[in-house]
Order: C-alpha cells, then sequence, then structure tokens
C-alpha cells in the first residue's frame, strides 16, 4: 500500500511540474527583416545627421511593396505560434506607430527641443516585444532547382544584445515557392534557436531585465549631487533607491560626478506585486516620484527606446 501511495504521489507530482512548466510565460516576439535585406531591396529612408548620411530601415514601405516580405514574415509566425512564442505583428504595429508618430510630430520640450528618437526606437516602444527576431535571406538558383540561404537573430529589445541565433542553407528544392523553402531550411535549426530564447528569458524571469539609467542636472538646478538631505547626498540617496529596487540589487554605476550619475547593467523586474510588466519607464518614475513627495526634487524623465531613461533633476 505504501509503495502505491509514493507511486500516485509520484505520478501527480510529475502532472503538477508538465502543468507548470506548459503555463511558464514566454517572450513576445515581433519578426522583423534585417538591415541588410531593407538595404539591397532599396526599402530605405536617407537622412543627414550632422554631416553624416544614415540609411534607415523604411519598414512600412517594404510592407507594402513586398509580397515576398509578407510571406516570409507569415511563415515565421506561424512556425513560432506553433511552437508556443506569442508574437507581435509588424504590420499592426507600423499602423499603432503612425498614429503615434502624428502626435510625436507635436511635441516639443518647454524650451522648443524636439522628441529624438529613431524609428527602430519608436516601433519597440509601440510593439512593447521583449525581442526582435531580425531576419535575413537570399535565395540561390541552381537550375531549375532554388535553394534558400537565411540568417535569424534574436535581440534584446531592451539592450540591443544579440541571445540568439541560427543560420543555414536548405536542400535544392524543385519548389517554387518561398515560404515553402524558407520552412524547410529553417525547420532543422528552429526548435535550438528557441531554446537559446527561453533560455535568456528565463534569465530575465530569474535576475532580472537589464536597463541603463542617467541622471543628470539642468543647469538652474540650485545645486548638484553632492547636496544633503537629511544627512545623505543626493546621488548617495539615488544610489540607495536603484539598489532597493532592483532584482538581488543588481547593477553597476558606471559614472559618477557632482552633476552626473549613469547606471548600468541595472536589472528590474519583469512584474511587479500584481503581475503587471514593468517597463523602464514605470520604474524610472517611481524614483522620481520618490524624489518629489520626499525631498521636493522636482525631475524630468525622459526615455530612448524601451531600455534607456534619464532623469534630469531641477525642473520639469
Amino acid at each position: 500500500m505504501k509503495k502505491l501511495k509514493s507511486i500516485a504521489f509520484t505520478l501527480f507530482a510529475l502532472l503538477i511540474s508538465v502543468s507548470v512548466l506548459s503555463q511558464a510565460k514566454k517572450p513576445t516576439i515581433m519578426v522583423v527583416p534585417s538591415d541588410n535585406w531593407c538595404v539591397k531591396n532599396n526599402f530605405i529612408s536617407v537622412f543627414d545627421n550632422m554631416g553624416s548620411t544614415m540609411k534607415i530601415p523604411d519598414y512600412r514601405k517594404a510592407l507594402q511593396e513586398s509580397t515576398e516580405l509578407l510571406n516570409v514574415i507569415s511563415k515565421i509566425n506561424e512556425m513560432m505560434t506553433e511552437r508556443g512564442f506569442p508574437l507581435k505583428n509588424l504590420e499592426s504595429a507600423m499602423k499603432s506607430m503612425q498614429g503615434q508618430s502624428a502626435e510625436d510630430a507635436m511635441l516639443s520640450s518647454k524650451t522648443g527641443a524636439d522628441v529624438n528618437e529613431s524609428p527602430i526606437d519608436k516601433l519597440k516602444k509601440v510593439a512593447k516585444a521583449d525581442i526582435i527576431m531580425q531576419l535575413t535571406w537570399s535565395i540561390n538558383n541552381t537550375g531549375p532547382r532554388r535553394s534558400i540561404t537565411f540568417n535569424l537573430q534574436g535581440i534584446d529589445a531592451y539592450t540591443d544584445k544579440q541571445i540568439a541565433g541560427a543560420s543555414g542553407t536548405g536542400q535544392p528544392s524543385f519548389s517554387a515557392e518561398l515560404p515553402v523553402l524558407l520552412e524547410e531550411a529553417v525547420l532543422a535549426h528552429i526548435d535550438n534557436f528557441n531554446v537559446q530564447l527561453q533560455k535568456h528569458f528565463d534569465d530575465l524571469f530569474a535576475n532580472g531585465r537589464e536597463v541603463s539609467l542617467r541622471i543628470m542636472t539642468f543647469s538652474s538646478f540650485d545645486g548638484d549631487l553632492e547636496n544633503e538631505y537629511a544627512g545623505k547626498e543626493l546621488s548617495e540617496i539615488i544610489e540607495n533607491w536603484v539598489s532597493d529596487n532592483t532584482v538581488k540589487n543588481r547593477f553597476s554605476l558606471s559614472d559618477a560626478t557632482e552633476n552626473t550619475m549613469l547606471f548600468e547593467q541595472v536589472r528590474i523586474p519583469l512584474y511587479d506585486a500584481n503581475n503587471r510588466p514593468v517597463d523602464t519607464r514605470g520604474w524610472a518614475r517611481d524614483l522620481q516620484k520618490m524624489l518629489a513627495d520626499r525631498y521636493k526634487i522636482t525631475a524630468k524623465l525622459m526615455t530612448r527606446g524601451l531600455g534607456q531613461a534619464q532623469l534630469v533633476i531641477g525642473e520639469k
């Protein structure tokens, strides 16, 4: 009887483990064509950046004019969905960004400065995907047969660091359909790629999401970061708050002067106590509120992309 109970308990524990694993949160992904593919296919916007010519991907143009791109994104989305990874659709994100761009065009600071963000930063903020999946592909022709060479890169949307990769060339085929060629080429690599994605996301759960925070002061601020409040320098107050509000107190203070502080490799939690997602702006806003409520210090909060926050002390 004891043996039967032991076996029953083991089976029950196994079922619970499987259930928990099946319900584990997976990273949200958005598939985009790589910069290389956009440049080669002339889906770019060119602008002058202080005398230097810059080329940036024009995703809207690519989606409107390239049926090939739509088919490729659709196939990758299908393969990732089958493996349980939630996806954000690039086309839908672009439509949302178009509406926000109209608002940003009217937005400026009190001194008249415009908002300065790259298109990919804006896209990341709208989509709020954990991982950007960049895809490059080319078709190889050998007589009547064709094959496809691909390169997949999983990029952390907050740090722009590559956290997963896969590349290869599929077997030559008489098939003329690009999605079929792509699926045949990617199938041998996709599961290992997903293991890399999940491993990175598991690390985020355990150790927090990596972001950066810069503290600066306006020239109008009456003092600097060495001013004392309740017996502590302002820089010490800020550093203590960052330590108390990071996962396992993990951060690096890479630069500190009387006017600036730069926190890098800051690990913030993915979810708050109510299981709501935490982003860089919301996390830094809590610091802004703390300074205002406890020390009557005014600060302006700005963000760049998803993973960089800047708090300028002295005014809004």
